[in-house]
């Protein structure tokens, strides 16, 4: 797409209007593998993201906060009238950012006016509340589930006292057929997991499928039960209150 010339204006004017103190660095891309050094830290799992992803953007400009904070600004693709703005990711471990939703970004328009009161109010609050959650398991990691005892050449499951079936293997075969049956492997677990939103009927016919498919193809599945729930201590019995009989005069 050709690069509007008012980009480098524009994120001067909207940074100075942001709350805090904000900096704009411009940058010119010829090619859509110059802007992946940028793009491919965005933080968005919505229309910021597909827009760096799909099209080459021409150029773009980073705002910068004096805490680390940094914002991606371009055109919006097809939309001459309008910008778009999204987060950056901060550099942490991936681990922390388990179960930190993406502070998606926003389209805004070409008044630096209205746009800054758009990403104060729609954009900021997301990303400053990300970014504490960041900073918080990078401080304070949150436990991991237990990972089934993995068994060569087989799959091993076991279900987690949250509902979820967890799977983890070494056959490489074998993650396509999870992956076909709805699990989806979490980094931060090191292992694949079947939400315990399915459904307890649904995961066991969707085990069973797998069990199914992974027996065609040679590899066995072994399953520990869930865990137990330790049963709530009962309190202890209140002693009967006495009944005082009423003297009739």
């Amino acid at each position: 797409m050709s690069a509007r010339g008012d980009l480098s204006a524009f994120a001067e004017a909207l940074s100075a209007r942001l709350p805090g103190t904000w900096t704009s660095t411009y940058t010119r891309h010829a090619a859509y593998q110059d802007q992946i050094a940028t793009t491919s830290t965005v933080w968005d799992a919505g229309a910021v993201g597909y827009a760096t992803s799909n099209f080459v953007l021409g150029h773009l400009a980073v705002l910068g906060r004096a805490d680390g904070a940094r914002l991606l600004l371009f055109d919006r693709p097809r939309y001459p009238a309008q910008f778009m703005i999204g987060a950056l990711e901060p550099v942490a471990h991936h681990d922390a950012f388990h179960q930190v939703s993406e502070p998606n970004g926003i389209t805004i328009p070409s008044d630096p006016v209205r746009a800054a009161a758009q990403v104060t109010r729609r954009l900021l609050p997301r990303y400053d509340q990300a970014l504490r959650q960041v900073q918080r398991n990078t401080a304070h990691p949150p436990p991991r589930r237990a990972a089934p005892t993995l068994v060569t050449g087989m799959v091993s499951m076991a279900w987690h006292p949250d509902g979820a079936v967890g799977a983890v293997t070494g056959v490489r075969e074998a993650t396509a057929v999870l992956y076909g049956a709805g699990f989806q492997y979490h980094p931060y677990h090191r292992q694949f997991l079947l939400p315990a939103s399915y459904g307890d009927r649904e995961q066991i016919a969707r085990v069973q499928a797998v069990s199914q498919r992974l027996a065609h193809i040679g590899v066995g599945v072994t399953m520990r039960p869930a865990r137990p729930v330790p049963a709530p201590t009962a309190l202890p019995a209140r002693p009967p209150v006495p009944v005082v009989a009423s003297q009739t005069r």
